[in-house]
């Protein structure tokens, strides 16, 4: 990430709202997060209120680096101190067994807590901040529930208007572009004994990379696995609906769905026919990732009909980038061909 000059002014100030138990919202290198005290349970509730969140859905919650993570779970595996030493301050999120005097709130009443430090710098100033760094911020996507997440300050005022105007949200700290684009990955550690570490969601660390650091590859989610963020069949939708297709069958589709007069949105990174409006990404997954949520808004604002989108590559660079896109066209299934066939 390029040099920022923290406003420490304002970190200390989001810091001092946090701690009475307002909610600010704050840059990550994976996405913004809209922050309360994690330990505060009245804080938390206004999270769900903010969101329109479903209360039973966890959050993760954000710690310093070198955070006292017994504070948080008082059966921490050495699988968890081994992926922390490999990717923390990073996007890793580790689901752990809960310490009994943490707040239910923030693990949607489960027995379990997702734990990440994150590393961008507006971050980590304000964990170091917030209760001498002693604290936890839970703190899931700064949008709606199941709206596409925020990567820019904008995106987060934005989509919070009318909290930012009655004083729901307290502080938007801007950090620029999220670095990273997607969310993080997240890893079960909590029944090792039973299932071995299972992968609830993927992201910019893979299983390849976790796997050379406990000399195991996590197991994909199971039905009795823990709930955890961002892992609802339905989610990061824009409001338009959002189709995906393979660039083979995209050019013809797009000229079929032009020519009947419809307007369509397209994001791709393959050469292929204009749309109504289109925003080209990179074939690289890091840069793919680090742009598709902005597009992905971009294109929600064009007056389109359908947004769509080039199935990316099924590498597992790309693993990430495909959940996030499937979930995002799951609610409109269906949608594209009801176009075509109309």
């Amino acid at each position: 990430m390029a040099e920022q000059t923290l406003d420490l002014a304002a970190i200390a100030a989001a810091a001092r709202l946090l701690e009475k138990g307002a909610l600010a919202a704050f840059p990550t290198e994976t996405v913004y997060g809209l922050g309360a005290d994690a330990e505060n349970p009245a804080a938390v509730a206004r999270i769900y209120q903010a969101k329109g969140r479903p209360s039973d859905h966890p959050v993760i919650v954000h710690v310093a680096p070198g955070a006292d993570l017994t504070h948080w779970s008082d059966d921490l595996p050495q699988e968890a101190q081994q992926l922390v030493a490999a990717f923390w301050p990073g996007p890793l999120t580790l689901i752990v067994k809960r310490a009994a005097h943490i707040p239910d709130a923030v693990s949607g009443g489960q027995d379990t807590v997702g734990l990440r430090c994150p590393s961008h710098p507006v971050a980590i100033a304000l964990l170091q901040e917030f209760k001498g760094g002693k604290g936890g911020l839970a703190a899931p996507s700064a949008n709606k529930f199941g709206n596409v997440s925020p990567t820019t300050a904008q995106h987060v005022r934005d989509e919070f208007s009318d909290e930012l105007a009655s004083g729901l949200l307290g502080a938007v700290l801007d950090g620029g572009q999220s670095e990273v684009g997607i969310e993080s990955t997240i890893v079960d550690l909590s029944r090792l004994a039973t299932h071995g570490p299972v992968l609830l969601r993927p992201g910019h660390i893979s299983s390849e990379q976790i796997a050379a650091v406990i000399g195991r590859a996590p197991a994909l989610a199971d039905a009795a696995a823990p709930r955890a963020s961002g892992t609802l069949e339905s989610h990061y939708a824009p409001h338009t609906p959002v189709a995906m297709q393979h660039k083979d069958d995209l050019g013809e589709t797009l000229n079929r769905l032009l020519n009947d007069g419809r307007r369509v949105a397209l994001i791709h990174y393959s050469d292929l026919p204009p749309a109504s409006a289109s925003v080209r990404l990179t074939a690289d997954p890091q840069g793919y990732a680090h742009a598709l949520y902005a597009s992905l808004r971009t294109m929600d604002q064009v007056g389109a009909e359908l947004i769509l989108v080039e199935a990316p590559p099924t590498g597992p660079d790309w693993l990430g980038i495909n959940d996030r896109l499937r979930r995002a066209a799951f609610g409109s299934s269906g949608i594209l061909q009801q176009f075509l066939d109309a």
